[in-house]
């Protein structure tokens, strides 16, 4: 069972000595198609027997008696089947044969190799008689004709033959090569293992670097990439230590005043004090209220990872809705409403982080723009995309406090209206879930503030 799982998980060795392995059949194939091409050449430019006969022809030419050339051939075409039978030459005997002039044989070997063969264009040809393939030389020898036909090898056998040749140094060779390479990726996977071992050594809460350096270029970046997410853990967690503490101290203020002004009630009898108690009790729950649900809002989406699911609306209705809901609000501190946007204008995006910005901008706004101010809400199909703009005339905020405006828990130093500072914070997270970005520009009649969302055109 164990060496069945052994076998299915995938392995480095494994997968490196089945490449080797395919790389040296590989090497065979083509180390076999050469062999055999350059075989099949040599028969036509090379053959032995040719050689041989060009040799043999000079010893027949001396002679004119037909007996004497006979037993001449004859022997020669003994010695060469013995040779031949040694070094398990191609199956079959060699024809000899001799010819005078006129093409009459007088001599054969094996004696009754009587067939006729025709002299070809070429050297050496090949001929079929009696339904076998033979490479055939005829050489004129003074007053002969030297005759050598050899049987042709068939394919088969002569592949098989070849492959056992090349067979043997291949696997002769097979072991001093994969012996290396295995060597090499075992000792070149150590600084991988020492890593493994590291990580695996460490407690949840250790977020300090590894201070592992691999020594091979190829594993360097899967090191880095380790150290780097480290680095943003260490970064994230640092980063909610200070939300905590900083949200500690935002509920710890309001809190305190409830406290205060539930002592003012428990304990006072005249009617105003304890109407002022009232109020002021009711204003800091509201804004504990307030600053608890833009924790949760951030929190959700601090922790929403992968893509948001979209779903297509129309975006100009839910404007409308928004400045209806906060028209109260505004009519309450004399502020002037108005509404930028065609009739219709159809996107998908996430609902949820869309409405998170609209709200928290218009909230925004209400808070910091003095009674008797503008603010106007515009939308329109932007190239490439959409902006909303949500724009006042208030008092704005300086060059120098706009990229710190969307940190955590800051406000504008000397601010007095009352808030969390997280609103724009919320901004900018909700802005990247809906894959956009938000900018701070000038805002109504080149004074006051306005943030400007800009959705690509997938949105």
């Amino acid at each position: 069972m164990k060496l069945t799982v052994w076998l299915r998980e995938p392995s480095l060795m494994r997968r490196t000595a089945g490449a080797l392995l395919i790389a040296f059949v590989l090497v065979l194939l083509v180390l076999l198609l050469h062999d055999y091409l350059e075989t099949r050449q040599s028969y036509v430019q090379d053959l032995a027997i040719r050689n041989r006969a060009e040799l043999q022809a000079p010893e027949f030419a001396a002679l004119s008696d037909a007996a004497d050339a006979a037993r001449l051939m004859t022997s020669l075409a003994r010695i060469n089947e013995r040779w031949r039978s040694r070094t398990g030459q191609s199956p079959g005997p060699v024809i000899h044969q001799l010819r005078d002039t006129s093409g009459a044989v007088r001599a054969a070997y094996p004696a009754d190799a009587s067939d006729a063969f025709a002299a070809g264009p070429e050297p050496v040809t090949q001929q079929t008689v009696h339904g076998v393939s033979h490479w055939v030389v005829i050489k004129p020898a003074g007053p002969w004709q030297l005759v050598i036909a050899e049987p042709v090898e068939p394919l088969a056998p002569l592949l098989w033959r070849l492959t056992d040749d090349i067979l043997d140094k291949l696997v002769l060779a097979l072991p001093l090569v994969m012996l290396p390479v295995g060597i090499a990726l075992w000792t070149g996977l150590s600084p991988l293992r020492r890593l493994a071992r590291a990580l695996a050594a460490r407690v949840p809460q250790d977020l300090s670097p590894l201070g592992v350096q691999p020594p091979h270029r190829e594993l360097r970046p899967l090191a880095e990439a380790f150290e780097a997410l480290l680095a943003q853990l260490r970064r994230k967690r640092e980063g909610e230590r200070r939300f905590v503490q900083e949200a500690a101290h935002e509920l710890r203020t309001p809190l305190a005043a409830v406290t205060t002004q539930a002592h003012v009630l428990a304990r006072s009898d005249a009617p105003e004090a304890r109407a002022r108690a009232e109020a002021a009790m009711v204003q800091m729950l509201q804004r504990a209220s307030h600053l608890s649900q833009q924790l949760l809002d951030l929190a959700v989406l601090d922790e929403e990872t992968g893509p948001a699911p979209s779903q297509r609306v129309d975006l100009v209705p839910l404007l409308e809705q928004a400045l209806a809901s906060a028209n109260d609000t505004a009519a309450a501190r004399g502020l002037e409403l108005s509404l930028d946007a065609p009739e219709s204008l159809q996107a998908s995006l996430p609902l949820a982080a869309w409405q998170s910005v609209l709200h928290n901008l218009l909230d925004n706004a209400l808070r910091y723009v003095p009674a008797g101010g503008r603010i106007e809400v515009g939308l329109q199909a932007a190239t490439g995309g959409l902006e909303l703009r949500v724009a006042d005339d208030g008092p704005g905020l300086p060059q120098e406090w706009r990229e710190r405006a969307f940190d955590r828990f800051w406000r504008a130093p000397g601010q007095q209206v009352s808030g969390s500072g997280l609103g724009l914070a919320i901004v900018r997270q909700a802005a990247a879930r809906l894959g956009g970005q938000v900018r701070i520009e000038t805002g109504l009649g080149g004074r006051g503030i306005a943030f400007v969302l800009a959705l690509p055109k997938t949105a």
